[in-house]
């Protein structure tokens, strides 16, 4: 009887972050000495010019094809792994800075000065923590190309311009997609006030959509001593101002969500002199599409009456800005990351979000517009020795106090140990979740 030839059954396996992340330890004083580098010369948004320089650098040098100049100022690189192409990962970090004067009192703070989009002089400071998220991509980016050998895939790493003003977008319409690999997954994160070592994400909504407006509001200027000759368009600044908080108070259920600030506003030059105009610039966040919509409507329609109701001769012209979508979560790829996660940090220092950050990011656009998942995930940038296992737990409950300096306080300070470490151990880790390890093959008789 002729016996059946023997078979050959293959298993592919993910690739083990274990292996790439052995190398840790030894990049982690070249890493600390770059963040420090990075913290101390903030570029604003579509300036990084230093940063994607030495990000394109170091890219090269580990042997990663580099393409500079993306949406402006973006750096996009791309490594194929030793054991085949497919899949694709995309791990995104932004470099842009905040016209923010750092008070952190650091030996390696910003004194830096730029002239922003307006012409205007301003302070610099990476005041939001995009130097850790370039520092950590960097991290991952050094140890994959060490390990290429080992894992099969290709990974697309975006160092993305400004993102506090929308630079993802500005890279899709630069042909992103038509010029780099597609991926299965795009991956991100982002450092904040929590202790080091804890890492948050939530499937489904994450973080909140982002509409930007700028009103300007027109009167009749005069003398200060003389308002009754004039239409005061401060007056009707601050009406809106007022009038625009009750907004989310009173017309938004309190099952639901969303956030309404003025962040700045300008008119006039002198005590003595009633302007003419007045300008306010304001961001709307918000959960839900029907929330939006009816918050935007309402602002309209609260900067109409106010100007209405103090006479002005002219109506408000209300310009929409940037506008970012809901960051979501893709449920299944959420899930393999949180898995991942918890192998590699413990299931004690994973935390799934309760609820939808009011926060904004243009990560999500990436995802979006290539039609694939999305996961973006937070970790903790605090020191968390200085943390009793009761306060880690009313943190998780209770939010962020608002005595911790949060993103964009000038005071925001994420300690160099270990959140480092722990940003590059999680970026490779997801990104193992998705590339292929070595073939493991059984022969069967």
């Amino acid at each position: 009887m002729t016996q059946p030839a023997a078979t050959t059954a293959v298993t592919v396996t993910t690739a083990a972050p274990a292996d790439l992340l052995s190398g840790l330890d030894d990049a982690l004083p070249n890493l600390r000495e770059l963040y420090r580098d990075l913290h101390a010369h903030p570029e604003l948004s579509f300036q990084e010019v230093r940063t994607a320089g030495i990000v394109a650098a170091r890219l090269r040098s580990a042997g990663w094809e580099v393409t500079e100049g993306v949406g402006g100022t973006g750096v996009v690189g791309v490594l194929r792994g030793g054991l085949g192409s497919d899949p694709v990962v995309l791990l995104r970090a932004d470099m842009d800075a905040l016209p923010v004067r750092e008070e952190t009192g650091l030996p390696y703070a910003s004194v830096a000065t730029a002239t922003d989009a307006d012409g205007t002089e301003v302070p610099v400071m990476h005041a939001c923590g995009h130097d850790v998220h370039v520092t950590c991509l960097l991290g991952a980016a050094e140890l994959l190309a060490a390990g290429r050998g080992g894992w099969g895939g290709t990974v697309v790493a975006v160092f993305q311009p400004a993102e506090e003003v929308g630079g993802a977008p500005r890279m899709l319409q630069d042909g992103f997609a038509d010029r780099f690999p597609r991926p299965a997954v795009c991956l991100g994160q982002h450092v904040g006030p929590a202790p080091a070592g804890l890492v948050g994400t939530r499937p489904g909504p994450v973080m909140s959509a982002c509409d930007t407006l700028l009103v300007k509001v027109f009167g009749r200027g005069g003398h200060g001593s003389m308002p009754e000759s004039t239409i005061d368009p401060v007056v009707i600044a601050a009406a809106i101002v007022m009038r625009l908080q009750t907004i989310v108070s009173r017309e938004i259920a309190a099952s639901r969500s969303a956030v309404v600030t003025v962040g700045s506003i300008h008119a006039g030059t002198r005590a003595n002199v009633i302007p003419d105009d007045a300008e306010l610039a304001i961001t709307v966040r918000t959960t839900t599409p029907a929330v939006r919509e009816k918050v935007l409507a309402a602002i309209e329609r609260v900067v109409n009456a106010e100007a209405a109701a103090s006479g002005a001769e002219r109506m408000p012209e209300i310009t929409p800005g940037d506008r970012l979508p809901l960051l979501v979560n893709d449920q299944a790829a959420t899930d393999v990351v949180l898995d991942a996660f918890r192998a590699q940090l413990g299931a004690d220092r994973v935390f799934v979000l309760p609820t939808t950050l009011s926060g904004s990011e243009d990560f999500g656009t990436f995802g979006e517009a290539l039609g694939v998942p999305s996961v973006f995930w937070h970790f903790g940038g605090l020191d968390l020795a200085s943390f009793t296992e009761e306060d880690v737990h009313s943190l998780l409950e209770n939010g962020v106090p608002a005595t911790l300096p949060g993103n964009h306080s000038p005071r925001f300070a994420p300690a160099v140990d270990p959140t480092l470490e722990i940003g590059v151990r999680l970026l490779v880790t997801a990104a193992c979740a998705w590339l292929a390890g070595p073939e493991s093959r059984t022969s069967a008789a």
